[in-house]
């Protein structure tokens, strides 16, 4: 099996305070890892750096079988991170939103109105984001799982604003991608519906 995601001994140190310390990660193509852990206790750093976002204090990420040193931009070409905020541009339309995630991507989007639909947005393309729910502009963010080719998913908290319908249309689409050979490594603080074969857990504590 593929390793997409090794991390070896990961130590992250935040205003004088060691969120983890020595911590191994490996995750294999179509696999799937569950971050979780307690507020505070450094989930999303450590999401921050397996996506070459942030720098440990001591430790080395590889990816698809080389540390990020050696090629940054194609290692972000090959994954696709979205955090725990939904990150669309307020004065711009569910519409417009997706053709601008879809250009910071390199990306095409072959049928947005199917998209829409998909993702449950049809009906409120011209509206700026502005305007909508939570939830609704939470949707916009993660439509980029649908046309996005990058084989490994890194997503922090991707459940916030969703309702029970918007959970169960994103753990089918985590199950499609990892069907397909893609990897995922997601934080949550409800446990997963989806029991994929290959799922496993990490938890994260503060050590001091």
């Amino acid at each position: 099996m593929t390793v997409v995601v090794k991390a070896q001994q990961l130590t992250s140190v935040r205003a004088g305070r060691t969120l983890f310390a020595d911590l191994d990660v490996q995750v294999e193509a179509g696999g799937v890892l569950h971050v979780e852990g307690p507020n505070g206790a450094g989930k999303s750093t450590l999401l921050r750096i397996l996506a070459g976002l942030l720098t440990p204090q001591r430790g080395q990420v590889d990816l698809f079988g080389q540390p990020a040193a050696a090629d940054l931009e194609q290692w972000q070409r090959r994954l696709l991170f979205i955090g725990h905020k939904a990150a669309v541009k307020s004065e711009l339309t569910a519409l417009e939103n997706l053709d601008l995630q879809a250009c910071f991507d390199g990306a095409t989007v072959a049928d947005p109105w199917q998209l829409l639909e998909t993702v449950g947005l049809l009906g409120l393309e011209d509206i700026p984001a502005q305007q909508l729910s939570a939830g609704q502009q939470r949707r916009i963010a993660l439509a980029r799982l649908w046309y996005s080719p990058a084989p490994l998913w890194i997503l922090d908290e991707p459940f916030t604003a969703l309702d029970q319908a918007g959970i169960e249309l994103l753990q089918q689409r985590f199950a499609e991608h990892s069907a397909a050979g893609g990897t995922l490594i997601l934080t949550s603080h409800q446990p997963l519906s989806w029991q994929p074969p290959q799922l496993k857990h990490l938890r994260v504590e503060v050590v001091s």
